[in-house]
């Protein structure tokens, strides 16, 4: 199914053909002269004015990153290790989030940086994920069951941002897909969301998002780049 992008696009290169043909066409002989108790013309009908702005629409930002290479940092992480379907992600990812905040309320920890998702497997309906709140120290008392311990993703990433809801990220996705073909980048098969605001708590079309891709920076041999290396999946098949 085309996305809204893309059908804009297909739209637009559309009505360029259809202009261009209509200008090399021969243009027809003029008609015979008016007669001369032909009605004055009416005065043209005022344009109508443009629809105003979608006020709820993500307002884009000049200042966004995409595509910025940056080095992710070593940070410990308490998270909670999940699967779920594309059709119910935000809902699944946001529960994860509650749960492991109710631990840190708990042990009376409080989170030492944004809340992301780390992507570590995805197929066209579903997902493995680890929802994920940073902390200054590996908690004194072990969490258990469904929570764990661990290190977030380091190394050089590219850096993209979404502003909207978790739905409509199928677009930005995208792009950033078209980005790595251009680039002829090969990504890791992982990817982080990290959330500028909270998720839990606003609403989906005022969502923030920073988009991470882990690069492989491993020297190609003599053979060239390994084989199988491709960008990661993308949750665009939700």
């Amino acid at each position: 199914m085309l996305r809204p992008l893309s059908l804009r696009l297909v739209l637009t290169v559309l009505a360029l053909g259809a202009a261009g043909a209509a200008m090399g066409q021969t243009p027809a002989p003029p008609g015979p002269p008016a007669a001369q108790d032909q009605a004055p013309a009416q005065p043209a009908a005022p344009a109508t004015p443009a629809p105003a702005p979608d006020q709820n629409a993500p307002a884009p930002n000049a200042g966004d990153a995409f595509g910025l290479p940056v080095d992710l940092p070593e940070r410990t992480v308490v998270y909670f290790k999940g699967t779920g379907t594309w059709d119910a992600a935000f809902d699944t990812i946001v529960d994860g989030f509650k749960t492991v905040n109710a631990y840190l309320d708990k042990q009376g920890i409080k989170p030492a940086g944004p809340p992301l998702t780390v992507y570590t497997a995805t197929d066209d309906s579903s997902f493995s994920f680890q929802a994920a709140v940073p902390v200054a120290e590996a908690p004194k008392d072990p969490p258990k069951g469904d929570i764990a311990v661990g290190k977030a993703p380091t190394g050089k990433a590219l850096k993209f941002t979404h502003h909207g809801s978790y739905d409509s990220m199928d677009t930005t996705y995208e792009a950033i897909t078209n980005y790595l073909d251009e680039k002829q980048l090969d990504a890791k098969d992982l990817f982080i969301e990290e959330y500028r605001t909270d998720p839990i708590t606003t609403p989906e079309d005022k969502l923030v998002i920073d988009i991470y891709v882990p690069i492989d920076d491993t020297p190609p041999s003599d053979q060239g780049s390994a084989p199988g290396t491709t960008p990661p999946a993308s949750p665009d098949k939700r």
